[in-house]
């Protein structure tokens, strides 16, 4: 169970996150949404502890995430993997070894650094590529795929981290329709097969609908719809936030697509 209990960021006078308490049970796909300053990127970033709270508390199974400090923070974020919405992979780099660099948390830097990988952290790398397609591309430079292709690749580094959640920053916001679809089904299997708590934020709600076991919506740094899908309705969403569906998603962000 991940708990936030009054979680909050401030950033001088701005309130980015106020007071947000929720319960995640183990094992959930959850769907953040909002528009553009909602809220949901710190967030999840104060999840990770990337960003520091302000005030409140982040609870793992009993254990005070906030408190962590040193190699117990290092490992929180070995079990809580994060996934960008620009990859953050080495370009320069083959795909395997992008991926092998999600045993960084598991192992000295320095071996990582200079690629002394086990040949069973190898192994386990190319079939962890081979669940999404990807092992013919092992070898090929990061900046030689695509953009649903490198989102793949960062996925598959943070299940080498073997982590119990996997957080998912805008993941889709830069690919196309097409894309789109084959990174959130990544996630959705990650999800069922690997039983991982995914949280991921978004800004289209049919995606959350379609993808999602609950829906947390977030409108100027609170939450304001906690359900399962098929609660939220546009009549909902009109309640909620004062507009139509389809000005909700204009009010998104609409970055350049990557194929």
């Amino acid at each position: 169970m991940l708990e936030l209990q009054g979680l909050t960021r401030r950033f001088g006078a701005r309130t980015a996150v106020s007071a947000v308490t929720l319960a995640i049970p183990a094992g959930q796909m959850v769907g953040v949404i909002g528009r553009s300053g909602a809220g949901k990127s710190t967030l999840l970033r104060m999840i990770n502890r990337l960003t520091e709270p302000s005030e409140g508390r982040i609870v793992a199974d009993g254990r005070d995430v906030t408190a962590m400090r040193g190699r117990a923070l290092r490992g929180w974020r070995a079990e809580c993997a994060m996934i960008f919405q620009q990859f953050n992979l080495v370009q320069r780099l083959d795909v395997l070894t992008n991926v092998l660099l999600g045993r960084l948390y598991h192992r000295p830097t320095i071996s990582s650094l200079f690629k002394r990988f086990t040949a069973e952290e190898r192994a386990q790398a190319l079939a962890t590529l081979d669940r999404f397609d990807l092992a013919e591309q092992a070898l090929q430079r990061a900046d030689t795929l695509s953009g649903g292709q490198q989102q793949r690749v960062a996925i598959a580094r943070a299940l080498m981290q073997k982590p119990r959640i996997m957080l998912a920053d805008e993941p889709i916001a830069s690919l196309d329709p097409r894309n789109a679809t084959v990174v959130m089904e990544a996630l959705a299997r990650v999800n069922r097969e690997d039983g991982l708590t995914v949280i991921v934020n978004l800004h289209h709600l049919d995606t959350a609908r379609r993808y999602c076991d609950r829906i947390i919506a977030m409108d100027a740094g609170r939450v304001v719809f906690d359900g399962p899908p098929a609660e939220l309705t546009a009549e909902r969403v009109r309640d909620v936030y004062g507009v139509a569906e389809d000005e909700f998603h204009e009010g998104a962000e609409t970055p350049a697509l990557v194929a």
